[in-house]
């Protein structure tokens, strides 16, 4: 997993919680990266139907209540299907150990990546701004 992520809920967050400064650019302030950062991972969040922005029209809005949008929707926005875990593609099937590696990654990865992405669907983007509000003081 990369930053994307990351920066996925970060946008989430303040166009849930500051939909006014939902710009890239503001956006790319707080986030502290470029704002063609923020257009890339708004792209995404766009095409999964999380977000819906204008053409020639700064700013996002959420295309539902932040409590209807959970992490794992935002972790498949920027991941799309793939796993978390990836495994080396050539191991030498003549060696003990390469021959049974994938097999036996596969069943832990996959117990790994389920339990991720049980708690990820726990949670939802009103969550996250809540604890942000708590934080904030």
């Amino acid at each position: 997993m990369n930053s994307q992520y990351a920066v996925a809920v970060h946008i989430l967050s303040l166009i849930d919680r500051f939909p006014e400064h939902s710009s890239s650019a503001d956006m790319a302030l707080s986030v502290g990266t470029n704002p063609v950062v923020i257009r890339t991972v708004a792209g995404q969040l766009r095409r999964a139907g999380l977000i819906s922005t204008r053409q020639g029209v700064a700013g996002a809005v959420l295309t539902r209540p932040a409590r209807q949008i959970t992490l794992l929707d935002v972790y498949r926005a920027v991941n799309g299907e793939d796993s978390l875990f990836r495994l080396h593609e050539r191991p030498h099937p003549s060696c003990p150990v390469g021959a049974n590696i994938q097999a036996t990654l596969e069943d832990r990865f996959g117990r790994a990546q389920a339990a991720l992405e049980a708690e990820l669907a726990r949670s939802t983007l009103a969550d996250v701004t809540a604890d942000l509000a708590c934080r904030a003081g």
